[in-house]
């Protein structure tokens, strides 16, 4: 599939850490309950932290108890979805659908959400744009 943002495997190499490149390149994913967001409540938007595109909102996060955040709904087009068959299970891998780096899994197990949809994904994935009280994101 053809990105928006298409980089050579050097390039990636050179803009991620070691551990940002082995989720967001090869698949990889973080030890639970390890993760920056994991229990993070700030409000604002999640953006892939390979491109920035913007993927999800805080109002969508919600505490599942798996060890990585979770939502239960991206922001509209953000994700691509991939059937997974790897570790002998049957999923449905999620990625960035501006530079296709992983991000997590998606499950039908979001009980009580308005979806039912819980996005397994890694923190080392993401980054946190904030928005201040007056409601406007942080220019970061």
């Amino acid at each position: 599939m053809a990105y928006g943002v298409e980089k050579t495997d050097e390039e990636w190499r050179a803009e991620l850490s070691r551990e940002e490149y082995a989720v967001l390149r090869q698949a990889g994913t973080e030890p639970a309950f390890r993760g920056e967001y994991t229990d993070t409540e700030t409000t604002g938007v999640y953006r892939c932290k390979a491109c920035r595109s913007k993927l999800f909102e805080s109002n969508t996060k919600f505490h599942s108890g798996c060890g990585w955040p979770s939502f239960y709904q991206p922001i509209s087009d953000t994700i691509e979805y991939i059937e997974d068959t790897s570790h002998g299970m049957k999923r449905v891998e999620v990625r960035c659908a501006t530079c296709g780096s992983h991000l997590g899994h998606v499950f039908p197990d979001g009980y009580g959400t308005p979806t039912g949809d819980r996005y397994c994904i890694n923190s080392i994935s993401l980054t946190l744009e904030p928005v201040d009280p007056a409601g406007s994101a942080d220019p970061a």
